[in-house]
């Protein structure tokens, strides 16, 4: 897990990330995705593949790379939670509908790192502007309507965020 820290810091950091609107380094965003997933029963592969789920889809580092040196299962975690689909693949709402149809069959630890992923990512959705903000949040309710073999008590409160935000427009 402090491996896992450790590369997902350095990696997003040399990769000069910030979080869109808040413009916070980009690695607070596994840390919190992280620290969900730990506050529910999880492994350490678990913990280790919140820190790097963006790290393949965002920096440098491959997927051989995770896997020689966080093993197997991390390696596969981060795969199922890694969206390589660019604009060429198709249109957005055509890749959320493929990214969302592959999750659907993940296991119970990826979707709940997903879950995870979901709650970090719309908890500030307020400083986006509103139009992207409601596909943004549909997108979200479409993906964890099928995330079915996630943590029950992150669901409940990633249901409860989006609800949340989707009433501030």
């Amino acid at each position: 897990v402090e491996r896992a820290r450790m590369c997902a810091i350095t990696a997003h950091t040399a990769s000069e990330q910030y979080r869109k609107f808040t413009n916070e380094p980009y690695w607070h965003h596994p840390a919190e995705v992280a620290k969900l997933v730990s506050t529910v029963p999880h492994t350490d592969e678990m913990i280790a593949a919140a820190w790097l789920h963006d790290v393949v889809e965002d920096t440098v580092i491959t997927d051989e790379f995770i896997s020689s040196e966080f093993g197997e299962t991390v390696a596969k975690y981060v795969e199922w939670l890694t969206d390589l689909t660019s604009p060429e693949f198709g249109s957005r709402a055509f890749r959320k509908a493929h990214v969302q149809e592959l999750l659907a069959s993940a296991p119970a630890e990826v979707q709940t790192i997903k879950v995870c992923d979901i709650i970090s990512n719309t908890k500030n959705k307020e400083v986006y502007d509103e139009k992207f903000a409601q596909v943004y949040l549909a997108e979200k309710r479409n993906l964890l309507a099928v995330l079915t073999r996630a943590d029950p008590t992150l669901i409940a409160i990633a249901r409860q965020q989006l609800a949340i935000q989707q009433s501030l427009f």
